[in-house]
């Protein structure tokens, strides 16, 4: 997932990424470079019988047809994703002392925003839950 989105950003040095994974990757890759003003195609290649069944029940009737990136991800998109482990595009969890940091990225393709989020997260205090119980 990674690689796609770096192909959409102009300080990664990235034009193209060509390779193989599974449908929801897929459509992940797809939501995200949409809000980018990114593009890709995709091809199904089922791996076994249980695949090509999977894809007939969801519609599929050509396993040739290329995907464009709006049959994957279309109308107004968005996309989150948090690092857990460390990577090129985000900072996995680091634990501190007192909570930890973490780093995400959410995008929207109606306006194109693109935010890096880096929060600290304080696990000293314990939640208080009682305004909830009182609310519901």
């Amino acid at each position: 997932m990674g690689g796609a989105i770096a192909t959409a950003d102009p300080d990664a040095g990235i034009d193209v990424l060509l390779g193989t994974g599974g449908a929801p990757e897929g459509v992940l890759a797809a939501a995200a470079l949409r809000c980018m003003n990114g593009y890709m195609q995709g091809i199904l290649r089922p791996r076994n019988d249980a695949e090509v069944a999977r894809a007939a029940r969801m519609g599929v009737a050509d396993l040739d047809h290329v995907f464009e990136i709006d049959e994957l991800a279309g109308g107004d998109v968005m996309f989150a994703a948090t690092g857990i482990t460390g990577g090129f595009l985000l900072r996995g969890v680091r634990f501190l002392a007192d909570g930890a940091q973490s780093s995400s990225l959410v995008m929207r393709s109606r306006s194109g925003t693109v935010r890096r989020i880096h929060t600290r997260h304080r696990f000293t205090d314990e939640p208080n839950y009682s305004l909830a119980r009182t609310l519901f």
